[in-house]
């Protein structure tokens, strides 16, 4: 199945599972987001900015670093508490040798703390960096974070019994919107994935094929 596929599931178990009023104001702040008017996220063209953040084994890694190194597919995720992020990121590992045959390397981030980046690394069994971004700041200089109104909070704290603030290890009540960048060695976006509707992701396929054209 592909990534898309596997997506449309998730989402089926999503209705079928999560109260109605949860999912009553889930969809609503998509749609809000939808139709804000806002530009979310970086364009292709645009310099990528650098960030240094840490791994779950507690080294720093620096953007421009690895851009040195190669190119970059940069992903920006919420956790790995969001089953749509997990399908995504198994998606990717599945084609890690394809991106690196083809002259890059797959960095995630997310602002989950270091601890449950590593748990879910060895769960998922990623061989790529996944990073922690716990104060959003990679994620604000890529124009993709938001705070969550107090409705969204309500709901993941009451009804899906999350707190993002402890899972998190932050006092904010933050997340990105998932997004996806392609990253030349000379650190210019060649190509960018922004979706406010989180069910959806950059498939797979789509990365080989962008790298392709770059070639």
């Amino acid at each position: 199945m592909t990534v898309h596929e596997l997506l449309e599931q998730a989402k089926e178990g999503f209705i079928a599972k999560v109260p109605a009023e949860a999912q009553e104001s889930i969809f609503l702040h998509i749609q809000e987001q939808q139709q804000s008017g806002t530009a979310f996220g970086l364009k292709e063209g645009d310099k990528a900015p650098n960030f240094t953040l840490t791994n779950p084994l507690g080294e720093q890694v620096t953007l421009y670093d690895e851009l040195a190194k190669s190119s970059v597919v940069l992903t920006f995720y919420r956790g790995s508490w969001c089953p749509f992020c997990n399908i995504q990121l198994r998606g990717y590992q599945q084609i890690l040798s394809d991106i690196q045959r083809l002259g890059a390397q797959l960095i995630a981030v997310s602002p989950q703390s270091p601890d449950n980046t590593l748990t879910q690394k060895e769960k998922e069994q990623l061989t790529f960096q996944v990073l922690s971004d716990p104060d959003g700041r990679a994620a604000e200089s890529y124009n993709i974070l938001f705070q969550l109104p107090d409705y969204l909070q309500n709901t993941f704290k009451n009804t899906l019994k999350r707190d993002l603030s402890e899972f998190n290890q932050t006092d904010r009540w933050i997340l990105p919107i998932p997004a996806t960048y392609i990253i030349n060695k000379d650190g210019i976006i060649r190509y960018a994935y922004v979706n406010p509707d989180f069910m959806k992701r950059m498939e797979p396929l789509e990365i080989i094929d962008q790298l392709k054209n770059d070639k």
